[in-house]
């Protein structure tokens, strides 16, 4: 196992992230839940590229440490594909490549940062706190702009154009929760854990009911779609 061993107990940490690990040696994946966990976080493990892909694709992930070399699909290939859905959680790449070279390529395929096994564990934490804090601080904006759609978290009012919108608690929630990740492809499954607070699937229709209701609010009388059911996969927010 490439990790230097370092008692993550001795050292303070705050604030709780939900990480994704995605590694396929069994020793350090085991290793970085417990460490993560005893840091105060809460860790999902993927032992493959095709799993990890999945679950960074169907979950809500504040940071994912991915390695580069994985079964199944690698770990640069994974970033690219959920880059490309629209997903942009940080990312912290693992690798015994530390060249350069590697490094670069890393950060292009849509890497945040780059740490070389092996690693000491508090600094592996030390990134993804920064990364985390990154995240955010882009959270903590009070006025989300996605076009001509505006939407103020502290007076919690909606407008689009010149028009204003009058949104019941959950169609605002929801709308918040999509304007924080304008651009990226929303899950059924992210809605129901960070909209509704369910963690499992209730079986109902409760989310294209909202969904279409929301819709027809933010863009009737509009040209533009602003809205959109991506098949199969969720929804995006997203002008043009």
């Amino acid at each position: 196992m490439d990790v230097s061993i370092l008692e993550p107990g001795e050292i303070a940490y705050s604030g709780q992230m939900k990480i994704l690990v995605i590694e396929d040696d069994r020793e350090a994946a085991e290793y970085l839940e417990k460490a993560l966990a005893e840091a105060g976080h809460t860790a999902h493990v993927a032992r493959d590229g095709e799993t990890g892909f999945a679950l960074a694709d169907s979950g809500d992930y504040d940071v994912m440490v991915i390695d580069r070399m994985l079964p199944r699909r690698d770990g640069l290939s994974v970033i690219a594909g959920l880059r490309s859905r629209g997903n942009t959680t940080p990312v912290l790449i693992l690798s015994a490549l530390g060249e350069v070279d590697d490094r670069v390529t890393g950060l292009r395929a849509g890497g945040d940062d780059y740490l070389t096994k092996p690693y000491a564990f508090s600094e592996l934490l030390a990134r993804i706190e920064v990364l985390n804090r990154r995240t955010a601080s882009r959270e903590a904006e009070t006025v989300y702009r996605i076009g001509d759609l505006e939407l103020d978290r502290l007076s919690h009012t909606v407008r689009r154009g010149v028009l204003d919108i009058t949104l019941q608690p959950r169609e605002f929630r929801l709308l918040e929760y999509l304007m924080r990740h304008a651009g990226q492809v929303v899950t059924r499954t992210m809605l129901l854990e960070n909209v509704w607070d369910y963690h499992f699937d209730p079986q109902t229709n409760v989310i294209d009911v909202h969904i279409s209701r929301l819709r027809s609010k933010i863009e009737k009388g509009f040209s533009s779609p602003i809205l959109h059911t991506v098949r199969g996969a969720g929804y995006m927010l997203k002008a043009g």
